[in-house]
């Protein structure tokens, strides 16, 4: 994608903006993934001063689609008119993460802004001290550009999505449907607790697959 005065800010924040930590963990193929961020900006104009914004990114269970589904954009929350540079870039890109070809949905929201008096060092310090005392695999540090910022967030959601799209596909490639994931999920639950045995078996039934699975399903109610 050529970079042009109109679209000079998104490439200026992409490549001013620094993933200090990223998610350890992958986003899940057959579930909902709640990345948590903090996102350290300097205000234009300002001396010593540093916006956190504190938020989650939810990403949505991945499906599979046809390569003409991939038309919309994919992402739900973001305001900046930079966000849609994004998604052409991410088009632009999709050889590199494979998950693109299979869709998905994101959206953001800030749960918290603060304003602080302090340098972006010291301040970056104390939030890497804070993740070190409460470790979350799914949290991510942040150092961006105060305008346009969210750009700052589109670039840390493109490595997690490069860090989790082999596995990712993989496991589409291997259960589509995500019924295999599904099932032994419920054997999980109903091996937790005997109550859920009713509701593991409308899950066989309504996958067309007790009798497949009839000999294991009774031997947890023999249990």
């Amino acid at each position: 994608m050529p970079r042009t005065p109109e679209n000079f800010d998104f490439w200026y924040a992409l490549a001013n903006t620094e993933l200090v930590e990223t998610p350890s963990a992958s986003l899940e193929t057959f579930g909902t993934t709640l990345l948590n961020y903090r996102l350290l900006t300097e205000p234009m104009d300002s001396v010593s001063r540093v916006r956190v914004r504190e938020g989650r990114i939810q990403a949505l269970r991945p499906e599979i689609l046809t390569p003409d589904s991939f038309s919309g954009s994919p992402l739900e929350g973001f305001q900046s008119p930079d966000a849609e540079e994004f998604v052409r870039w991410l088009k632009a890109h999709a050889g590199d993460i494979s998950i693109l070809r299979y869709g998905f949905r994101i959206r953001h929201e800030t749960i918290r802004e603060t304003l602080l008096t302090d340098s972006l060092e010291a301040v970056l310090d104390r939030v890497k001290d804070e993740l070190r005392l409460h470790p979350d695999p799914l949290a991510a540090i942040v150092v961006g550009v105060e305008e346009p910022w969210e750009v700052s967030l589109l670039k840390l959601l493109f490595a997690v999505v490069r860090h989790s799209a082999a596995a990712n596909a993989r496991d589409l490639r291997a259960d589509p449907d995500g019924s295999r994931h599904e099932i032994e999920a419920a054997f999980r639950a109903a091996a937790r607790d005997r109550s859920r045995l009713p509701a593991l078996a409308a899950v066989l039934q309504r996958h067309r697959c007790f009798e497949q699975y009839q000999d294991r399903f009774f031997a947890l109610v023999r249990r």
